[in-house]
């Protein structure tokens, strides 16, 4: 009798644990890059045809276009020579101008966990050696929300009250987040704040993945 008492208390305090951790906040993370010191391998081989049809930025960067995340019309996939010669060899998260360029493990991972928040541009790709070159992508997170909760972060935002706020960073700034408004999103922007954000779920997901760095989005 004593036993089944014992189990049947160890249930009702499991079943507590569990209720209690559905409702705890959820964790954020600022996604960014792993600490790398190295030129990359990668060269842009037909980066005049691409600047020729105006989709650079005056400095020769690959932008998103104004007003929200997407590629520009490109004439042309960006045809990449990959070749240790340039560099380290690239990892599956990299930063590449405006956008990432990703490797087909990672994308694979990004579209499974979800496919909605992100998009993908297939690159050209070719190395000098006899080995073919990786296949690479660039991505960009597309998914924009309204997703900080200004009371409750702590910190100075700049030009509050205008489409054009911002929050400054150079300073401590601790971020909240609405739940309500991130849902079943799993990697999105914050308006007013081109940083990626993703949960539990994604950073858990992308375990193993060479080059991304997760950070605690609370505090920056």
């Amino acid at each position: 009798m004593l036993d089944t008492r014992r189990e049947r208390q160890l249930m009702a305090e499991s079943s507590i644990e569990k209720r209690l951790g559905k409702s705890k906040a959820a964790k954020f993370y600022h996604v960014g890059m792993g600490g790398f010191h190295t030129a990359l391998a990668v060269e842009i081989e037909n980066i005049a045809v691409l600047n020729a049809s105006g989709v650079l930025s005056a400095s020769g960067v690959l932008m998103s276009p104004p007003g929200g995340r997407s590629f520009p019309p490109l004439p042309e996939p960006p045809r990449l020579l990959i070749d240790p010669s340039l560099g380290r060899a690239p990892a599956d998260w990299e930063l590449f101008d405006d956008f990432w360029l990703v490797s087909d493990r990672m994308k694979r991972v990004l579209e499974t966990v979800d496919r909605e928040g992100v998009a993908f541009l297939r690159c050209e790709t070719r190395s000098l050696g006899r080995k073919p070159a990786p296949d690479y992508w660039l991505c960009d997170v597309i998914r924009i929300l309204d997703a900080i909760d200004e009371e409750k972060s702590k910190g100075k935002i700049l030009d509050d009250g205008t489409e054009y706020r911002r929050y400054d960073i150079t300073a401590t700034f601790s971020l909240a987040f609405k739940e309500e408004a991130v849902g079943s999103a799993h990697i999105f922007r914050p308006r007013f704040w081109g940083n990626i954000i993703c949960d539990q779920v994604m950073k858990d997901a992308c375990r193993g993945m060479r080059g991304i760095r997760f950070r605690d989005a609370s505090v920056w």
